[in-house]
C-alpha cells in the first residue's frame, strides 16, 4: 500500500485524521510513520493536546496492523484494546508517530491464533518525534477479529 492509499483511507474511514490533518509519510511491512502539524492540534499551552498526540500514536500503530493484513489478504476488524503513552517533553511543533513492531517475530503466532481462534492480539510499539527529538512513546494492543461471521 502506498503512503496516498493509506492516507485516503484514514481520511474516508476515520474522519479524525483529515481533522487533524494527519499526513502518511511513510508505508511499509515494517514500520508506518504519521505526521501532524501544531495548528489543528493545539491545546492552551500553545503546545500538541495530549490527545491528539495519543491519537496519532495509536492510528500509526493500528495503521501497521491494517496495513499488514491486508497485504497478507487477511480480512479482519481490527480494533485498539490498550495503550500506555509516555509524554517526555512539550511538542511545540509538527510532529510525527512511527509505529513498529514490539516483536517482530510475533507476526507470524499473531496470523496463526486469528486464522484458528477468529481473534488475536498484537502489541505495536510507537515513537512520538518532534523534529530529531523524541518526545513521547507509546506501546498499544490492537485485536483482530475474524470479519466473517459473529464474534
Amino acid at each position: 500500500m502506498r503512503p496516498a492509499e493509506l492516507e485516503h483511507y484514514l481520511y474516508t474511514h476515520i474522519p479524525l485524521s483529515r481533522a487533524m490533518q494527519v499526513v502518511v509519510i511513510e508505508v511499509s511491512g515494517n514500520e508506518i510513520i504519521l505526521e501532524a502539524p501544531l495548528a489543528p492540534n493545539i491545546n492552551h499551552q500553545d503546545t500538541v493536546f495530549g490527545g491528539s498526540a495519543s491519537a496519532v500514536a495509536i492510528l500509526a500503530g493500528w495503521s501497521l496492523v491494517h496495513v499488514r493484513l491486508a497485504a497478507a489478504g487477511i480480512a479482519a476488524h481490527l480494533v485498539i484494546q490498550r495503550n500506555t503513552l509516555h509524554y517526555d517533553l512539550p511538542i511545540r511543533g509538527r510532529f510525527a508517530a512511527r509505529a513498529r513492531m514490539a516483536d517482530p517475530d510475533s507476526w507470524q503466532t499473531f496470523v496463526r491464533t486469528l486464522t484458528r481462534r477468529r481473534k488475536a492480539r498484537l502489541t505495536v510499539q510507537c515513537a512520538l518525534t518532534c523534529g530529531d527529538t523524541t518526545v513521547g512513546h507509546c506501546e498499544a494492543d490492537y485485536v483482530a477479529t475474524s470479519a466473517s461471521g459473529c464474534g
